[in-house]
């Protein structure tokens, strides 16, 4: 069974039982607290708690998904028989519709039926009880009565919290007992009761809403049913396997075909390489790939598995554009290619290689930790992940602090999560970027009509990401029209208001807002023009804005693609 039917028969089975089928959120979360999509469950966090209804917005309590995800904390391990860093998720939701007993049903049906496999055995939260330090959370036996009258012939086993309790996505949020489901020695499936709710101090309180949440790896789902020996061998990885010679090693072509995974999604969702946050991830990540073609001397081209992936996945995820990704990565690969071999040369000097080394190596060359320890030997034997990222923090504060010396203590490092700025000159950037967003929101609907609905928003200094719903692509015409509109707005240099007043007022006067956002009540309103009744665009919003349209200087959309189904994405730039 390929992984496309994989995916098929997952979100065919949830579907005939009632569940709303969701399309993958994009790898870049609307959650500041996290990097990247880690999980399926991820975009449902408002559902749980109740500040979202998802009966309004999917026609349904319960919803199934199959996510794209990206966990960076085991980068270093890729390169075994099982470690990953991009992945795929499989998985189910309820919104205080059912719970354990249909979860636990649905999936041993699955499971043993539909697709024929043989649970070995399942584990449940055995309980642990208060502590000085902490407070107690009792057994789930509930679960386990509910397994031994389903399936009367499979052992269930106990295990504590850190095997089977699923904490929050991020600093906070819902979280509970798990039940994990093992075939072949493989825990392929974790199904989560979401009963709790987990504040930043790491108490537990009841959910609002309890549900289920439930997550089985794609890969690992692949690698039993195709009988596979390890995930790289499953069809999963064979496009790109099978471009990557045996002479280079099995660790390098996981590595690679891996990596090459991350990269091309990433690339697709929006990421770009840089020294920050996801920028940073996807750099070390290309900049593995591109050693390793190095010192393979030309046995395999990097950009031919970048394409592979793109082949392999675009019938279900057509945002990948094979020539977008090629050119990001053959960018990344010019600049770093005129140092790389310097870089590998002043290693090879070095009798020890410690933490203060390996970032002179980092900061001069570009190599990345895992180069260093990986080719490193003797020399790197004691250099540690921890003490390299040090080195990173303190660099990283000593600039900042460089930074706010030159700007007369006014200097400031913003990260709300969709506004990004290093100091007061990129600040003003981002502000004409913020501003020209709520113009682009407002043209796209006078343009495409009122079903054009935020989806998300990400701005840097470089160019403000406008996620909408829309099925289509854009013409050139419509994407001209809605241009010339934010143009002719900004030329007329309307003036930009804020009004606070009670949420439900707020809602009331039609201006926008992203329903996945918790706002605060009361709640800022934004609006372009000289009274809100009139304005142009009118948004909730928490700032920072222009006082006037002309200052945001002319807009330029470069760039209009498909997120996923229904999902359109814009890109575009402000210059003086």
């Amino acid at each position: 069974m390929q992984h496309a039917e994989l995916r098929r028969r997952f979100l065919d089975f949830f579907a005939a039982r009632g569940h709303a089928v969701v399309k993958s959120s994009p790898l870049l979360p609307d959650d500041p607290s996290v990097l990247f999509t880690t999980a399926g469950m991820q975009q449902f966090k408002p559902y749980y708690t109740g500040d979202a209804d998802a009966a309004k917005d999917f026609g349904s309590l319960n919803t199934a998904s199959v996510q794209k995800c990206v966990r960076t904390s085991d980068i270093d391990e890729v390169g075994d028989e099982s470690h990953l860093t991009f992945f795929e998720m499989l998985g189910n939701f309820s919104f205080g519709d059912y719970f354990k007993k249909d979860a636990i049903a649905w999936a041993h049906e699955f499971i043993t039926k539909e697709l024929g496999l043989e649970i070995e055995y399942v584990t449940v939260f055995g309980g642990e009880p208060s502590t000085g330090s902490g407070q107690g959370v009792p057994e789930d036996t509930e679960s386990a009565a509910i397994w031994r009258e389903i399936a009367p012939d499979v052992q269930v086993r106990k295990a504590g919290r850190a095997d089977n309790f699923w904490g929050p996505t991020g600093d906070e949020g819902p979280c509970g007992p798990t039940t994990e489901i093992y075939v072949d020695g493989i825990e392929i499936w974790n199904v989560v009761f979401n009963q709790y709710y987990q504040s930043k101090d790491g108490s537990l309180g009841p959910l609002k809403t309890q549900g289920i949440d439930t997550g089985m790896g794609l890969e690992r789902l692949a690698k039993v049913v195709q009988k596979a020996e390890t995930v790289f061998e499953t069809d999963l990885f064979a496009p790109m396997m099978a471009l990557l010679p045996e002479s280079i090693g099995a660790r390098t072509r996981r590595i690679v075909a891996d990596h090459a995974r991350a990269v091309a999604f990433m690339i697709a969702d929006g990421v770009r390489p840089s020294n920050k946050e996801q920028g940073y991830v996807l750099r070390r990540l290309m900049r593995r790939v591109i050693v390793h073609e190095h010192l393979s001397s030309g046995s395999f081209d990097a950009s031919q598995i970048l394409d592979a992936v793109v082949i392999a996945y675009q019938g279900d995820y057509p945002e990948l554009d094979a020539t977008v990704v090629r050119e990001v990565f053959v960018h990344e690969k010019e600049k770093f290619s005129r140092t790389l071999k310097h870089g590998l040369k002043e290693m090879a000097k070095l009798p020890v290689i410690d933490s203060a080394a390996a970032f002179r190596l980092y900061e001069s060359f570009g190599l990345p930790y895992e180069i260093i320890k990986e080719l490193g030997g003797d020399s790197a034997k004691d250099l540690t992940r921890g003490d390299f990222d040090e080195r990173f923090r303190e660099h990283q504060e000593k600039s900042r602090a460089g930074a706010e010396k030159k700007f007369g203590g006014h200097g400031l490092l913003l990260d709300t999560g969709e506004l990004k700025a290093a100091d007061e000159s990129e600040l003003k950037v981002v502000t004409r970027l913020h501003t020209a967003t709520h113009l682009l929101h407002a043209a796209l609907r006078k343009v495409l009509g009122d079903e054009v609905q935020q989806a998300g928003s990400d701005i840097t200094v470089e160019r403000t990401r406008f996620d909408f719903s829309f099925p289509r692509k854009l013409t050139d015409e419509e994407i001209t029209g809605v241009q010339d509109i934010v143009n002719d707005i900004i030329g007329k240099d309307l003036p930009v208001n804020k009004e606070v007043m009670p949420k439900a007022e707020a809602e009331k006067t039609g201006a926008l807002f992203f329903f996945k956002e918790k706002y605060p009540d009361p709640v800022n309103v934004y609006y372009v023009g000289k009274d809100l009744g009139s304005a142009f665009s009118k948004e909730f919003c928490g700032g920072p804005h222009v006082t006037h349209t002309g200052e945001i200087g002319t807009v330029r959309i470069i760039k209009e693609e498909a997120v996923g189904a229904g999902t359109r994405r814009i890109r575009a730039t402000v210059q003086p």
